[in-house]
């Protein structure tokens, strides 16, 4: 596919510039820090592998390794699941030191932590970003006559 352009700033008004044009292919970025969010429910965990500034570079989760059903929501599940997103951010991108984040109160936490550290990547730091509640909002007063 190409198409033909004609240039006003070539000398020669008849000549013409072929280009080709070409799907726009996305570069690799190499991100030498990052982090790493876990999201530990009771019935999956999710892994997002990040830049500093939060730009994804690669994600998995436990639904997404073919665990399915109550089996999604265990430790081992949770450990290939960051296994493989940890594999394709330190393959893709040359990844090797990551804070973790660490949110939610499922089976799969420690394991996911442990997978990050036998991957082979750098841990600078573990932190919890669990929401806590904290006795909700005020309640609705009784009417007034």
């Amino acid at each position: 596919m190409s198409e033909e352009i004609k240039d006003k700033s070539v000398s020669n008004p008849e000549e013409t510039i072929v280009t080709k044009s070409k799907k726009n292919k996305k570069m690799k970025r190499i991100v030498n820090a990052g982090a790493v969010h876990i999201q530990a429910t009771f019935n999956n965990t999710i892994i997002s592998v990040t830049d500093k500034n939060g730009g994804v570079l690669s994600a998995s989760s436990a639904g997404a390794n073919g665990f399915r059903g109550s089996k999604k929501g265990t430790a081992f599940a949770a450990g290939v699941a960051a296994e493989k997103a940890l594999t394709i951010a330190k393959k893709n991108h040359a990844l090797n030191s990551v804070d973790v984040y660490v949110s939610g109160i499922g089976l799969g936490r420690d394991a996911a932590v442990r997978a990050v550290s036998a991957a082979g990547i750098k841990i600078d730091s573990i932190t919890d970003v669990t929401p806590i509640a904290h006795g909700g909002v005020r309640p609705k007063g009784e009417r007034k006559p």
